[in-house]
C-alpha cells in the first residue's frame, strides 16, 4: 500500500497538468489511468487528432483550390486514408509520450488502471488501495447520445469512431450543431463526403455571436455542408450497413427521412463518473450529473476535490488545465484562481472561430452601454495574399470606460489572435490600449488593432 499528498483520477489535461503542478509544488503526486496511454480523451480521441485531421483536409483544400493560383502546378492530389490515419496515431503518440516523459522528470507515479474511491483517503486500482491525503477527481466526460440512438462506432459513431472509420465515407449526416460536429463535418466535407447537420435549434453554435453564428453558417454552405435547423432526430436504424435518420421539423411538425453511409452523432458530452462510487461516498451530484464544488474545488467530502468536465462550466481543455493549476495550488497552501470570465473557446474549422467574453446579446440582455468595433479581414494585407479574407474580428467594450468587454473573431489564426484579447481583459485593459499598440506589419493581428481602433475614431484600413 502506497501513501501519497495527492492522487489524481485521470490523465486528460485537468488530471496531468495538476498532477504536474503538484509535484512542482513539492507534493508526493500519483495518476490513475485506465487507458494504455496517458492523456485522457483530448490526446488520445480528442482534441488532437481531431487536429491533425483538420491540417491534413486543410492541406488537401489548399492543393485542390490555391496551389495552382500561386504557381504551384502538380498532379491532382490523392487522398490515402490509411496514410491519413497513420500521420494521426504518430501525432497521438507523439503527446501521449510526452506527458509519460513529463511524469518521470517530476517523479508522478503513474497508477495503471481504473480507480475508485472506496473511501475517503483511499483510491482502490486493481486489488491495490493506496492512501492519500487529497483526491483530485478529473475523470472528464463521455459523448452523450439521443433516445432511439445506438452507437455502435462503425455506422452510428461518435466523436472517437469518426476519428478511426474504416474509409471515406460518401455521405455522412451529423447531428448537433456544436464544435465537435462542425469540425469533424468539415473535415470529411474537405475529403469529398457529402455531410448533411441535422441540428435542433434554429441557429449553429448555441451561444455564440449571432453576426459570427450568420457568417460562420454562410462559408460552411459555401464549403459544401448542408444544414436542416429546427430539426428533431427521432431515431437512427441500420440495415445492411446503411443508416436511416428519422426526424421531425419542429415549426411544421412534419417528418422526414435521410439515408446515409455514416451518422456522427455530436450532441454534447456529460461527466464521466462511472465506477468511482461517488454515490456510496455521499458526493453530491447536481442535476446535469456533475460534480458539486465549492469555490476551491472542494466536494461535500472533505479531502476529495474535482476539477474540468466532471464540475460545472464549459467542457474545454484548457478550462481543466486552469482549474487543475489552482487546485494544486491551493491543496500547496496557496491562492490558486481561475478567472472565468476570461476563458476562450475556439472553433478549428476554417476559417477558424475564437470568442472570449460577453456576446453582443448578452450585453444588450444585461442593459450594458457599450460600443462595437469591427474589422474585416478583406481589409487585411497577409489575409487577401493568403486566399484567407473571409470574416471579421470584432471587439466590445464598455461605452464609459472603454473597457474590453468581450471579442469575436472568424478568420485565420482566429484561436491564437483571440489571446492578444485575453491578456489585454486580464489586466483590464482598454480598447484604445490595444489600438495604441504597435502590431507587425503584415501579420493576421493587426486586424485585432483595426477592431480595437474602430471602437474609438475608426479603423484605418476600411
Amino acid at each position: 500500500m502506497a501513501s501519497y499528498d495527492v492522487i489524481v483520477i485521470g490523465s486528460g489535461p485537468g488530471g496531468y497538468v495538476s498532477a504536474i503542478r503538484c509535484a512542482q509544488l513539492g507534493l508526493k503526486t500519483a495518476c490513475v489511468e485506465g487507458r494504455d496511454t496517458l492523456g485522457g480523451t483530448c490526446l488520445n480521441v480528442g482534441c488532437i487528432p481531431s487536429k491533425a485531421l483538420l491540417h491534413a483536409s486543410h492541406q488537401l483544400h489548399e492543393a485542390q483550390h490555391n496551389f495552382a493560383k500561386m504557381g504551384l502546378i502538380a498532379e491532382d492530389p490523392k487522398v490515402d486514408w490509411v496514410k491519413m490515419q497513420g500521420y494521426k496515431t504518430e501525432v497521438i503518440d507523439g503527446n501521449t509520450k510526452g506527458i509519460e516523459f513529463l511524469f518521470k522528470k517530476n517523479k508522478i507515479d503513474w497508477l495503471k488502471g481504473w480507480g475508485s474511491i472506496p473511501a475517503a483517503g483511499q483510491v482502490k486500482v486493481g486489488d491495490d488501495i493506496h492512501q492519500a491525503k487529497h483526491i483530485i477527481i478529473a475523470s472528464g466526460s463521455e459523448p452523450s447520445s439521443l433516445p432511439g440512438i445506438e452507437i455502435d462506432e462503425k455506422t452510428v459513431v461518435t466523436s472517437t469512431g469518426a476519428l478511426a472509420l474504416d474509409k471515406i465515407p460518401s455521405k455522412m449526416v451529423v447531428i448537433g450543431a456544436g464544435v465537435i460536429g462542425l469540425e469533424l463535418g468539415s473535415v470529411y466535407a474537405r475529403l469529398g463526403t457529402e455531410v448533411e447537420v441535422i441540428e435542433f435549434l434554429d441557429d449553429i453554435t448555441a451561444g455564440m455571436d449571432g453576426e459570427v453564428q450568420k457568417t460562420f453558417l454562410r462559408i460552411l454552405k459555401k464549403q459544401g455542408l448542408k444544414f436542416t435547423m429546427g430539426a428533431a432526430v427521432q431515431s437512427v436504424s441500420v440495415k445492411k450497413g446503411k443508416a436511416t435518420v428519422s426526424y421531425v421539423k419542429r415549426k411544421k411538425d412534419t417528418t422526414h427521412k435521410l439515408e446515409t453511409d455514416v451518422v456522427l452523432v455530436a450532441t454534447g458530452r456529460r461527466p464521466y463518473v462511472d465506477g468511482l462510487r461517488l454515490d456510496a461516498l455521499g458526493v453530491i451530484l447536481t442535476a446535469r450529473g456533475q460534480i458539486q464544488t465549492d469555490a476551491h474545488y472542494a466536494t461535500s467530502v472533505p479531502g476529495i476535490y474535482a476539477i474540468g468536465d466532471a464540475i460545472t462550466g464549459p467542457m474545454l481543455a484548457h478550462k481543466a488545465e486552469d482549474e487543475g493549476m489552482a487546485v494544486a495550488e491551493i491543496l500547496a497552501g496557496q491562492a490558486g484562481h481561475v478567472n472565468y470570465d476570461v476563458i476562450p473557446g475556439v472553433i478549428y474549422t476554417h476559417p477558424e472561430v475564437a470568442t472570449v467574453g460577453q456576446t453582443e446579446e448578452q450585453l444588450k440582455e444585461a442593459g450594458r452601454a457599450y460600443k462595437a468595433g469591427k474589422f474585416s479581414f478583406m481589409g487585411n494585407g497577409r489575409a487577401k495574399a493568403n486566399f484567407a479574407a473571409d470574416g471579421f474580428v470584432k471587439i466590445l467594450a464598455d461605452t464609459t470606460t472603454d473597457r474590453i468587454l468581450g471579442a469575436h473573431i472568424i478568420g485565420p489564426m482566429a484561436g491564437d489572435l483571440i489571446h492578444e484579447v485575453c491578456v489585454a481583459m486580464e489586466f483590464g485593459a482598454a480598447a484604445e490600449d490595444l489600438a495604441r499598440t504597435c502590431h507587425a506589419h503584415p501579420t493576421y493581428s493587426e486586424a485585432v488593432r483595426e477592431a480595437a481602433l474602430a471602437c474609438g475614431d475608426g479603423a484605418i484600413h476600411s
